[in-house]
């Protein structure tokens, strides 16, 4: 069995899988002290690793930041992704019930389908590719396994511990005289510091599903050109993907206070990374 030291945040002992993410890495600085794993330490499609380390450890919180993210990747990697996003949340959830552990989950606002201009937590998912379809059954296994969880939907991370939207644009933009970028699709971006931090906020809430983004609404071109000067819209027909997106993808938060909105989150992004 998989074992760690046990350490203790304030009064809440925390453990976390997927450490090594562009997430994880940030609520590692939020809970300095927590029981945490890599992709590299522990594998979290591995049931019989998961549920025995989750029972060495005795942790009274669990955050799985682990996730496969590939978008269009996870049409041909379908096996894969739903062994990841969908069957493996479902052993830590079995984990954290036997030990009667909180569960802490985050999921995508690509589990609905993008046909209305806003979902809240009720809303009935209906993912459109398969990344989506493994998300959602990560949701399922879990509230199969405990009623003792937080399922954390989220949107459009960025952050500086991992590739993301933001670099892409800021590495393409001195390579072209125009970076062409889609004006048809809308969301929330996020920062994932922000994410982590509203973590620890809401620990303690009411089990459940949360959509936690940052505030404001935008299209990919709209939040390219926040970060670039060369952005230029084109259209989804026009820049065709492997996997089909929802258009209108915006979480809407029915349930916490609101993070500050996406374009401040941006610029102490940027401004981070330069320093």
């Amino acid at each position: 069995m998989v074992h760690r030291q046990q350490m203790v945040v304030g009064t809440i002992k925390v453990m976390i899988f997927g450490a090594g993410g562009m997430l994880g890495k940030d609520l590692c600085e939020v809970f300095p002290d927590a029981i945490s794993f890599t992709h590299n330490e522990l594998d979290i499609t591995n049931r019989l690793l998961v549920i025995g380390a989750i029972l060495d450890n005795s942790p009274d919180v669990v955050i799985n930041a682990a996730a496969y993210t590939m978008v269009d990747q996870a049409e041909d990697e379908n096996e894969l992704a739903f062994e990841v996003n969908g069957y493996a949340p479902g052993h830590i959830a079995e984990g954290c019930s036997q030990i009667g552990a909180k569960l802490i989950h985050y999921s995508t606002d690509y589990v609905f389908e993008g046909t209305k201009q806003g979902y809240i937590e009720s809303d009935n998912p209906n993912p459109i590719n398969a990344y989506g379809k493994s998300k959602l059954r990560g949701e399922q296994e879990i509230a199969k396994n405990t009623d003792n969880f937080i399922i954390i939907r989220t949107s459009w991370l960025f952050g500086k511990n991992g590739k993301n939207f933001v670099d892409t644009m800021l590495r393409l933009s001195p390579q072209m005289e125009k970076v062409k970028v889609v004006n048809d699709q809308f969301g929330r971006p996020t920062y994932t510091a922000d994410l982590a931090r509203k973590t620890a906020e809401i620990i303690d809430m009411e089990p459940g599903i949360y959509h936690i983004t940052n505030n404001g609404i935008c299209s990919w071109y709209e939040f390219a050109s926040a970060a670039i000067k060369n952005a230029t819209p084109c259209t989804s027909n026009e820049y065709p993907t492997k996997a089909e997106r929802p258009l209108y993808s915006i979480l809407n938060n029915t349930k916490t206070t609101q993070m500050r909105h996406w374009k401040e989150a941006l610029n102490a992004y940027l401004k981070e990374t330069k320093t």
